[in-house]
């Protein structure tokens, strides 16, 4: 039976239509480990595809070229004599496929995990590149798809390759995590009985990757999810971390101490912070790194204006839910197998809920700009920093939203899990923040106050001043 796919309602529309352009296709999907890119595919061409297969994770040429011919044999094409190279392994295919076309069927060929067919000395690449460039791309209704967790590795070795694959590839998919509306789909779809408030703090642990919510159990609250996934022993999610950096790159280590100084650094860090934190040069190495964790979607780039960081540098931010989780909780390695549920309500899980909520709302920006109305309207959106020339402190807005009407929405980000009480002191010192950030920035638009809240605000004297209010069930919306 197939099974019902949540979300993802653009990239089966995309999917779909390549199938059916009666011409050669070959796209790249690539996504993070776990986002379910495999599912996607073989679901939408369940019955369709000519031919599959998977890398073996590790496995050396020999090894993957058995798969190959394994893989041959399961759709109805036995191999006598295992191909010595892939150019023998293609040939191989052709050969097969051939066979199919004369039929006048479509055919849709799938291979997965693309680098771990890569090995030493194997020469994969180019000979797909020999396959498709002499062949694959001058036949009509055949789809080609490759996929592949190492979105480094994809982006440098397919989509960007400058080898026989150069301009080859006719479309390129990135998948990307669930938003909270795809995510509570996935919830009410699994007989979940939570409300928003859960499927939010569900969101804070462990971000929208649909394998980390399969493992959830809907007859545990998610407290206990938390314990038995996280903190138990043998918990599913406590050797993930680990495991994701070594899928995604095949040297882990310079990217998870750049990953741990972004955690220590709420806010984020500059290209040049970054290279003195992890003791690294501040080269051309470093920028692909960055740029790679940038296409993993586990850091997040974003300009900043104020007098001393230039725009066009900005900072760098760590934006994975599940790394942020890992490194604020587990990596201490608490031997308590019930310390998610003996540690509600402490200070140290409010806090981390009151960044995780503003990541969200960095996550949500569509949904945040289709609630004020402004979804179809050219927008940039960055955050800013000055400096108090009566204090001398620093001040600072995450998230400006500057719009081509020639308004601001100076955005305040607050998470509370009841209405949010927005105080005298408060309100006095946000709407300082607007007159320094007029002041500096010499914007002469005009400036609408705006609050993100998970519950609203709680009614009060300050409250009626903030023009735009943004709830949690905003970030709920699908986005139209």
């Amino acid at each position: 039976m197939q099974k019902k796919v949540i979300g993802r309602k653009e990239e089966i529309r995309l999917l779909n239509k390549y199938a059916a352009s009666h011409r050669a296709e070959f796209v790249a999907l690539y996504g993070r480990r776990r986002v379910g890119k495999t599912f996607l595919v073989n679901q939408v061409f369940k019955d369709r595809l000519t031919f599959s297969m998977t890398g073996l994770m590790e496995g050396d040429k020999n090894a993957q070229l058995h798969a190959f011919t394994d893989a041959l044999d399961l759709y109805g094409h036995p191999v006598t004599k295992q191909p010595k190279n892939w150019y023998e392994a293609f040939q191989i295919l052709r050969h097969f496929l051939m066979e199919k076309k004369q039929d006048g069927k479509e055919c849709i060929v799938f291979i997965d995990e693309l680098p771990c067919f890569e090995t030493r000395k194997s020469n994969f690449v180019k000979a797909l590149g020999y396959f498709w460039n002499s062949w694959a791309s001058l036949q009509d209704n055949l789809l080609l798809i490759v996929c592949g967790s190492a979105t480094s590795w994809m982006m440098k070795n397919v989509i960007d390759n400058h080898g026989g694959l150069h301009d080859r590839i006719t479309h390129e998919m990135h998948l990307k995590e669930f938003n909270l509306h795809e995510v509570e789909e996935y919830l009410r779809e699994f007989g979940f009985p939570w409300d928003r408030a859960m499927a939010l703090q569900a969101y804070m642990v462990m971000g929208g990757i649909p394998y980390y919510l399969s493992l959830l159990d809907p007859s545990e609250s998610l407290a206990q999810n938390i314990d038995r996934l996280y903190f138990q022993a043998g918990g599913e999610m406590k050797r993930e971390f680990q495991r994701l950096y070594k899928t995604l790159f095949s040297t882990p280590e310079p990217y998870i101490a750049i990953i741990e100084a972004l955690f220590e650094k709420k806010k984020g860090l500059s290209r040049d912070e970054i290279a003195e934190a992890v003791k690294i040069n501040a080269n051309g190495n470093l920028t692909k790194m960055l740029q790679n964790l940038v296409d993993c979607d586990i850091i997040r780039f974003y300009h900043v204006k104020n007098k001393t960081i230039a725009s066009r540098k900005g900072l760098y931010q760590l934006l994975d839910f599940y790394s942020i989780f890992y490194l604020q909780f587990m990596k201490t390695h608490t031997t308590n197998e019930h310390f998610w549920t003996q540690s509600l309500n402490t200070p140290a899980i409010n806090t981390w809920m009151g960044l995780s909520f503003e990541r969200i709302c960095m996550t949500h920006i569509s949904q945040i700009k289709q609630a004020l109305r402004i979804g179809g309207m050219k927008t940039e959106y960055y955050s800013w920093r000055g400096t108090d020339p009566e204090t001398q402190q620093q001040a600072q807005v995450d998230l400006i939203i500057e719009r081509a009407d020639r308004m601001i929405n100076l955005c305040e980000a607050k998470y509370s899990e009841k209405p949010y009480l927005l105080g005298k002191e408060e309100y006095e010192k946000y709407m300082r923040r607007v007159d320094l950030f007029k002041q500096q920035t010499r914007f002469s638009g005009g400036i609408i106050p705006t609050f993100i809240t998970a519950n609203g605000l709680q009614r009060n004297a300050y409250s009626e001043h903030i023009t735009a209010q943004i709830t949690m069930d905003d970030l709920f919306v699908e986005v139209l």
